[in-house]
């Protein structure tokens, strides 16, 4: 059986290559095991759809701790590396982000994303940033479970910024944070694909997208040298959908069309077999 070290450096190696790692983003235990069993070699966490799952809106709403509940309940049910989205670390400061790398290596998994937006929305100071990520690396190595630290950046987002800002201040941040510490850098709300390359070119270091309708196919995104695609709370929020819309359909007299559901003995099955 692996150590958690060793699902670390798997994941790490991961964001090498050759291929590209797609990450189909888990919200709790089921979720998790029918994305591993249909061949994901590693499971990412939304944090959103953990929130949503336990009743909260996106957007540190939720405790570190109900956060990390879930995670943990995730990371023992799975074979594969699971890497932990924990927003923005549940505070601003290097304290913040220490404690909630401990809490992420005690809960079992290998990696975690950390974002550089506080409460507010803005961009915390770079300065302030780099020091987190410096924390994130010290606690998780002093715990003996060096995470996969995948160091996500809000500059599509910020206000602030517009255009070309937005591009340059992507790329200063993201090849800062691999200097202190990060293995990969995430650039979500992104689909343009010369943005996407250009990106991928100057940051130096592995590159995750946030996957939507609207970004290039796969095989492009693999072709122009992005290493990680994962795509947030899209597959938590199309299950509600489809929930929504069975629950429509069957209150209007109907019965709605559940082709796509898992059998019950499938899953049985596959929730009965534990790592």
């Amino acid at each position: 059986m692996s150590t958690q070290r060793d699902r670390a450096e798997r994941l790490r190696q991961l964001h090498l290559g050759p291929r590209l790692l797609v990450l189909p983003n888990a919200w709790d235990v089921a979720s998790a095991k029918v994305i591993e069993a249909v061949g994901a070699s590693a499971v990412a966490t939304s944090s959103a759809g953990v929130a949503y799952a336990l009743g909260y809106p996106d957007g540190q709403r939720i405790s570190r701790e109900e956060m990390l509940d879930m995670v943990r309940r995730i990371a023992a049910a799975v074979q594969v590396p699971v890497s932990a989205d924990v927003e923005a670390g549940y505070g601003d400061t290097e304290e913040a982000a220490s404690a909630t790398a401990r809490a992420v290596v005690a809960a079992g998994a290998v990696g975690m994303n950390l974002e550089d937006s506080g409460e507010s929305g803005e961009l915390l100071a770079l300065d302030l940033q780099l020091a987190r990520i410096r924390a994130v690396r010290s606690a998780s190595e002093a715990a003996g479970v060096p995470l996969v630290l995948n160091a996500r950046t809000d500059a599509f987002a910020a206000r602030a910024l517009a255009g070309e800002a937005r591009v340059g201040e992507a790329v200063r941040r993201g090849n800062a944070f691999l200097a202190a510490g990060a293995d990969c850098v995430f650039v979500p709300f992104v689909s343009d694909q010369e943005i996407i390359a250009r990106l991928a070119r100057e940051i130096r270091g592995p590159l995750n997208i946030l996957a939507s309708p609207a970004s290039p196919p796969l095989g492009d995104l693999e072709r122009i040298g992005v290493r990680r695609v994962s795509v947030g709370s899209t597959i938590a929020r199309a299950a509600y959908g489809l929930a929504r819309s069975s629950a429509v359909e069957l209150l209007r007299g109907r019965y709605p069309d559940l082709a796509s559901a898992i059998p019950y003995a499938e899953l049985q099955a596959l929730l009965a077999s534990r790592r």
